[in-house]
């Protein structure tokens, strides 16, 4: 009787294990489930031109966009594809084309590439460059 008490004790804590590790995360397949838009888009008017990739799970979408805004992070707000915090360095975003992405919720965040490269500053402290290619990553 001791054996299957231990046996169901330990299938009961693996379970729980198990439980507890694969709630924090959130399948690739429903990022997308929140997204605004799903199918590469035009936005914006204006004499300025860049590209924008959003980047989350498996899938990304790409933006074609036209401002006369100063900075990425102006022009993205201004349409509507990002949200968050001002914080110390900056805008934190949180969401991007409806997709959140909250370290303090699932150590997730949004990397911002410029050409490819890593970014060195923020969206808001960025200004365009006509015909650049900006990406925003949903990375942890």
């Amino acid at each position: 009787m001791k054996k299957i008490t231990a046996l169901l004790l330990a299938l009961m804590l693996s379970f729980t294990l198990l439980f507890i590790v694969s709630c924090g995360e959130v399948p690739a397949e429903s990022l997308w489930e929140e997204a605004t838009y799903r199918d590469d888009t035009e936005l914006g008017e204006g004499n300025t031109d860049f590209t924008l990739t959003v980047k989350a799970g498996e899938e990304s979408i790409n933006f074609s966009i036209s401002t006369d805004k100063k900075t990425v992070g102006e022009a993205l707000i201004e349409l509507g594809l990002v949200e968050g915090e001002e914080g110390t360095y900056g805008l934190y975003i949180l969401k991007v084309n409806g997709i959140l992405a909250d370290y303090n919720v699932d150590q997730t965040y949004w990397a911002f590439y410029i050409n490819g490269e890593y970014a060195m500053t923020g969206v808001d402290s960025t200004d365009i460059v006509n015909g650049a290619a900006y990406t925003l990553s949903r990375e942890g």
